[in-house]
């Protein structure tokens, strides 16, 4: 039996860092958006492509780096980036059976814009026929970004979930899974024992941008889930339990971020498997803070994903000031 089975799309990611482009946000240093010259052509310094990442995919390695039992449900084309793929997770230690190979499809492709510490993702999902795999038992689902045509893929995972409520669901949801609202997905949301997001993303699941943290906490748990958490980029995250509310800083950079894919993966992925460690919410946060740290110290979503004995290493060393607080 696994202890952690993901449940996503995987694709390849290219990044392009870029030479020259302009950044421009609001007042509040928000809705950024970048700029290059129309019509020309812009330099660029590097390219790297990097396999089998994606939202589910990152959260099987990251599980599967801090020593559980970890597997990937999940669709590839019959060519070679599906064959990196399968051959990246398994080096990973991450269980493949349950990969979908579609013949005469390709697998996911992205290309990532790279400037400066953060990125910007041109993304295209194949047009894969889902159907969720004979699955054992495993403790935990951990559900996310999945294709734009796959609304009764999620109804078949809720029905999967209803028939075995030993299983435990985290959710992380992606674009497409927010945008089908959640009258959609009232099933996954009830049944998540966690869920992830980011503030910006509980405004565009709630309607409303005028909310402070607790009250996004309190109307996201409303929803169903028995713990929210919301992350607010290099500021910390948030958690609701259903009795208790708790702020987690960010860990300490050990250097400045260098690029940050894959930051909000290892933190959820993480506080998950901490939770199957046998860990308290408020010390699993501290565990996705520190991974979460890592990750954005290196290119792409995984390679900075740590043990288990270094990220345990890591806490030991963590200054004092770096411990959950109760939020009011």
């Amino acid at each position: 039996m696994h202890d952690f089975v993901a449940i996503g799309d995987i694709v390849t990611d290219a990044f392009i860092k870029l030479r020259e482009a302009t950044v421009n946000c609001d007042i509040n240093e928000e809705h950024c958006t970048i700029t290059m010259k129309f019509g020309d052509k812009i330099p660029y310094e590097s390219v790297e492509v990097i396999r089998a990442v994606g939202n589910s995919s990152n959260a099987s390695v990251s599980a599967a780096r801090l020593g559980l039992s970890s597997a990937l449900v999940a669709n590839i084309g019959a060519d070679q980036n599906g064959k990196e793929c399968l051959q990246t997770l398994r080096q990973n230690r991450v269980d493949t059976k349950y990969i979908k190979i579609h013949k005469g499809k390709e697998t996911n492709y992205h290309y990532v814009l790279w400037y400066e510490s953060d990125r910007t993702i041109l993304v295209k999902h194949q047009a894969y026929k889902y159907k969720l795999p004979k699955l054992a038992e495993p403790k935990w689902i951990y559900l996310s970004s999945l294709a734009d045509h796959t609304k009764d893929y999620h109804h078949e995972v809720a029905a999967y979930l209803h028939k075995h409520p030993g299983v435990k669901l985290a959710f992380q949801p992606g674009t497409f899974q927010m945008k089908l609202g959640l009258d959609e997905l009232k099933d996954i949301y009830k049944r998540s024992q966690i869920f992830f997001c980011n503030v910006e993303e509980a405004e565009r699941i709630l309607g409303i941008n005028t909310l402070g943290t607790g009250e996004l906490l309190k109307r996201m748990r409303d929803l169903g889930p028995d713990m929210v958490v919301i992350t607010d980029g290099p500021k910390g995250a948030y958690a609701h339990d259903g009795r208790d509310m708790w702020f987690v800083p960010p860990y300490p950079d050990q250097k400045p971020a260098f690029e940050r894919t894959g930051a909000g993966d290892a933190f959820a992925s993480t506080t998950v498997a901490a939770l199957i460690l046998g860990k308290d919410l408020p010390t699993a946060l501290q565990w996705g803070a520190v991974n979460s740290m890592s990750v954005v110290q290196e290119v792409g979503a995984q390679k900075g994903l740590l043990s288990r004995k270094k990220l345990e290493t890591l806490l030991k060393k963590a200054p004092e000031d770096f411990r959950p607080s109760p939020l009011k």
